[in-house]
């Protein structure tokens, strides 16, 4: 379980790589991320192509972060969800929170 934190300069993107397991276990990761480097970005890409599975804590930390970056639906990307990860987040209407691709 991992996350990377990246920005493109050129775009002022946010790009964050979960691998494994979303869950509470990365609360701390995403608790730093949310308070520091997502000031000031235009834009956050969650990149779950390597996230296996994805639990409630996970669903309400991403919740977190639209709050912190503004309510702005295409703020936030989610992109490259597996299908069992992309069918959770479609049953929680998080395709109606976030842009999903």
């Amino acid at each position: 379980m991992t996350v990377e934190v990246s920005l493109n300069a050129s775009t002022n993107e946010l790009v964050v790589k979960i691998s494994g397991r979303f869950d509470f276990s990365l609360h701390q990761d995403f608790r730093k991320l949310s308070e520091s480097q997502a000031n000031n970005v235009k834009a956050i890409s969650i990149d779950l192509s390597r996230t296996d599975y994805i639990d409630s804590s996970a669903l309400g930390m991403l919740l977190i972060l639209r709050d912190k970056v503004g309510d702005n639906k295409s703020a936030i990307k989610i992109i490259n969800a597996k299908p069992d990860v992309k069918k959770i987040l479609e049953i929680a209407n998080f395709d109606k929170l976030f842009t999903l691709s």
